[in-house]
């Protein structure tokens, strides 16, 4: 009985994983494309840039993780609680990628798509951890 409950577990964890890379994946790549459009063809500064792909996007990835990764997790009360966890965790994910935009562009000088890539490979791993355990617990 305990090793069918811990392979359901399991098997529910993965699924979570494989909606949210799916999902967090277009997620991301609607934020970066956006990011990237604003900084380089636009001209808009960087970190402004960054600033309007995350009003943008918070919204929209607030509802798909909610009614797709983690359909299945945790309870559906306390929506207020839900909303303010997930805006804080966004905000983390904002500040960390404010931080890879600030010292791969502003402070190195690269181009604008190089923080692109922590932006898809580290950042999701760390709201995903947050956005599990926290958010929709």
């Amino acid at each position: 009985m305990g090793i069918a409950i811990g392979q359901a577990a399991t098997r529910g964890t993965l699924g979570q994983i494989v909606r949210y890379g799916i999902t967090g994946g277009l997620v991301t790549i609607g934020f970066s494309a956006v990011y990237w459009l604003l900084a380089t063809p636009v001209g808009l500064d960087s970190q402004v840039a960054l600033t309007i792909a995350f009003l943008l996007w918070s919204g929209i990835g607030f509802v798909l993780h909610g009614r797709i990764s983690f359909r299945d997790h945790g309870s559906r009360d306390r929506m207020g609680a839900r909303s303010v966890r997930f805006l804080l965790v966004n905000l983390l994910g904002f500040a960390l990628n404010q931080l890879f935009v600030w010292v791969l562009v502003k402070q190195m000088g690269g181009p604008t798509w190089w923080p692109i890539l922590p932006f898809i490979f580290v950042t999701p791993l760390v709201t995903f951890v947050l956005h599990r355990r926290w958010v929709y617990a």
